[in-house]
């Protein structure tokens, strides 16, 4: 909700200064400029990153609009899972979450939170760090699993915003790309008729914004090929896109 209304704000006054300044909205409706730049930038992100990664940035984006999941509900759920099961921990003993633990869609007491089975990264989360405490796992060496185990989720969260994020850098030398184009069909409409100018005088301008664009975007550092591998490996790198 927020998310709408903090892009309605950005709109409003960004426009509302425009009117304010008695600019014509008109001209600022170039639909060439907006493919050259929104095509350009889509194009960098589906080279840059496999499908599983466009599709957790599809999911992103349409998930800002929309609520969160986190609930106090949910939260209150997951404190009453957690409850039953350390009271049965401590009438039973820490072996008896065993059951629990291994198969968790059959548990008496995990069953009762259907929020919690259908999330799997949570769930996954769960068992698997209480089956290292029922082993008999250290208390600090536990910590650090958990930790490193935290972090790996948090990254591996963090590459769709990553590659949105190293879209969006570039769309400043996207839209120098739209401008050196439209100065380009204003300097080939200058003196010359129709048939010169889609001959191939036209040629060599076309490859002076293209390049602007590659050392304005640093596109090659930014977006690597799929078919690049790495040095020590025969198989292809990752293909995330961090900043």
């Amino acid at each position: 909700m927020f998310a709408i209304i903090g892009i309605i704000v950005v709109f409003g006054a960004v426009v509302g200064g425009y009117l304010m300044e008695h600019g014509s909205i008109l001209v600022l409706l170039q639909p060439a400029e907006l493919l050259i730049i929104g095509g350009a930038g889509i194009g960098t992100v589906l080279i840059a990153n496999p499908l599983h990664i466009l599709m957790q940035i599809v999911g992103g984006v349409g998930g800002v609009f929309g609520g969160s999941k986190f609930t106090k509900q949910r939260y209150l759920d997951s404190m009453k899972t957690m409850y039953d099961l350390l009271n049965k921990a401590r009438r039973e003993g820490l072996m008896a979450l065993e059951s629990d633990v291994e198969e968790p869609s059959k548990s008496p007491i995990l069953s009762k939170n259907p929020a919690f089975l259908a999330d799997h990264h949570i769930r996954d989360f769960f068992c698997d760090s209480m089956r290292m405490a029922i082993t008999g796992t250290e208390a600090f060496d536990l910590d650090q699993l958990l930790e490193l185990d935290m972090d790996v989720h948090h990254h591996q969260a963090s590459i769709p915003i990553a590659s949105l994020s190293t879209m969006a850098d570039s769309l400043p030398g996207l839209g120098i790309v739209a401008a050196v184009l439209g100065v380009v069909i204003t300097m080939g409409a200058l003196g010359e008729d129709r048939r010169k100018r889609l001959g191939t005088r036209s040629l060599p301008h076309w490859w002076e914004p293209f390049w602007a664009f590659c050392s304005a975007t640093d596109w090659w550092a930014r977006s690597p090929p799929i078919w690049r591998r790495s040095p020590t490996m025969n198989t292809p790198t990752s293909m995330s896109c961090e900043s």
